[in-house]
């Protein structure tokens, strides 16, 4: 018999229980892109991310903002005429306010499932800096997208609890009614 036989036979390790107990009191929250769930009790270095983060977007958005400066004055030199100088600093101009303001829609509500919002994915990549602006924005107050998820989780877990409050115990263990 060959190794690849004996390897064959041999049984499968059972499956690994996730890590920790099983949780029964209530619903998970959701994690937040760089925050995971610090956002739910503000714990973990919350600040110190959102403060990062902040930063970290603005300076990109800066530098993206530098690196488009360097392109235009490319044209410049080309000599390509005003309409398309003209034309590429209204189309970054465009594509960034509808990425900022679709960035930050974002955060206060879930696209709808047959949005447009696939469509617009390479407007939004062209207006990167309005993105990154949104975000820096946001970072001020909360971490991005906070605010919905508080409200959903919070949700969940009122109706967790009204769902956990009726229940009377187990129905089959009940005694049965005496009849009179």
């Amino acid at each position: 018999m060959s190794d690849d036989d004996q390897r064959d036979q041999t049984p499968a390790e059972p499956a690994q229980a996730p890590s920790g107990p099983a949780r029964a009191d209530g619903p998970e929250p959701e994690p937040i892109r760089f925050f995971g769930t610090t956002w739910v009790n503000h714990d973990g270095g919350y600040a110190l991310l959102r403060v990062g983060l902040a930063v970290g977007s603005l300076v990109t958005a800066v530098a993206a903002a530098v690196l488009l400066r360097l392109a235009y004055e490319g044209l410049e030199i080309g000599n390509v005429g005003p309409f398309l100088s003209i034309s590429v600093v209204v189309l970054f101009a465009i594509a960034s306010s509808i990425a900022f303001v679709k960035t930050w829609d974002s955060f206060n509500r879930r696209p709808a499932p047959s949005s447009d919002e696939a469509a617009l994915k390479g407007l939004k990549t062209i207006g990167f800096i309005g993105s990154l602006i949104a975000y820096f924005l946001r970072c001020l107050a909360e971490a991005p997208g906070e605010k919905l998820r508080r409200a959903e989780y919070e949700r969940a877990r009122a109706e967790f609890a009204r769902r956990r409050s009726t229940r009377t115990g187990n129905p089959a263990a009940r005694r049965p009614k005496k009849k009179k």
